[in-house]
This record gives structure tokens, sequence and C-alpha cells, in this order.
């Protein structure tokens, strides 16, 4: 069974999978909040464009690479992100990033994924909006966090992989922010390393 994760929570990514993990996969999902209407009748709701990104870090902190929707792979070929969803629509994840974690640069430390309302909506424009990591092979889910904190923010810093005595551990992070791409969000990830 997955662990929810709350804000600031760490955990190992093998122990939650019950063995060694090969590939993962971030999925994010979300749904465009309806508003107005008299009972339910007439309400609207417009597309809500959210990005799912991930900056890849060395061990001096340094960003190594980044793999968003204006680059679907990591120049190494370890990380692959399956294509921009602009609306929000569907059930399940909405967009995903899969990571081969046997590939992964032994360079790099740590992998922070975002998410950014690229159209400039903020998140009250959202809901059932979460991120969650799972299993790329056997689809089991390992962990969930839920994003749908509604608010004036139009990002958030979501989660953070990293490399821990030889093992790859979950960060979950779930810091609002402001900003329309993964560049944006750039001082505020430092912190977190």
């Amino acid at each position: 069974m997955a662990v929810n994760l709350q804000k600031g929570q760490k955990i190992s990514l093998e122990k939650e999978a019950g063995g060694a993990l090969s590939r993962v996969t971030m999925g994010l999902g979300w749904d465009v909040a309806k508003s107005g209407g008299f009972f339910g009748f007439g309400a609207k709701s417009q597309a809500v464009d959210l990005d799912a990104s991930v900056v890849m870090f060395d061990e001096a902190n340094r960003p190594v690479d980044v793999v968003w929707f204006r680059q679907l792979k990591s120049r190494d070929g370890s990380i692959t992100h399956t294509g921009d969803n602009r609306t929000g629509a569907g059930d399940g994840d909405d967009e995903q990033i899969i990571v081969d974690l046997r590939t992964v640069p032994a360079n790099v430390k740590s992998l922070v994924f975002t998410v950014n309302s690229f159209t400039g909506q903020n998140f009250s424009t959202v809901q059932n909006a979460f991120c969650r990591l799972f299993d790329t092979n056997s689809g089991k889910e390992i962990a969930r966090y839920d994003l749908s904190v509604q608010g004036s923010h139009t990002a958030q810093i979501m989660a953070k992989l990293y490399r821990h005595n030889g093992e790859w551990k979950m960060h979950a992070i779930g810091d609002n922010a402001t900003g329309r791409t993964f560049d944006d969000l750039m001082p505020l990830i430092v912190p977190h390393l």
C-alpha cells in the first residue's frame, strides 16, 4: 500500500517498494475546478496547463540537466517526460516523468520535481491535484502526495529523489511558489538540496 506523504516527510523508496527499484514514474494529475452556476447548473471551467518538470543536480548542488515539456528526455537518456497535457482532462496521471534509476549518472545526487501553471492561473483553479511515485515495472504505487492545497500560488516544489548511503530516498517538499517554469523556482529549490 502506498504511503500518503505529508509535507516534509522522507521515505526510503526500496523499503516502501519492498525491494530494489530499477525504474520509477512520477505522475502528476489534476482537474479543473468548476466555478459559478446555480445548483451546479451552468458551472464553467477553463483549461489549466500545469507542467511537471524535474531538475537533476550534482554533488555540488549545481543543475546538470532538466526534463520538462520543452525537453522531453535528459541528455543522458535516463529520464523521459511522456508529454505535455494542457487541460488536466481525463482521470489519473495527466503528465508522467519516468526515471531509470540504474542509468542516472553517478554524479547526479538529487532529482527535484516541480509543477508550474504555465498559463499563470493559480492553484485555486485546480482540484484533486496530486503527485505520485510508482514502480514503473510493476505499476505498484509507492508514495502519493496531495497537491490540492488551493491558493494563490502558481507553482510548487513537489518532491526530491536523492541518493543517501547507496539507496534512493524521497522527500515530500510541498513548498508553494510563484512561477511559470522550473527556472523561476531555482532560488527556492536550492535550500532543499
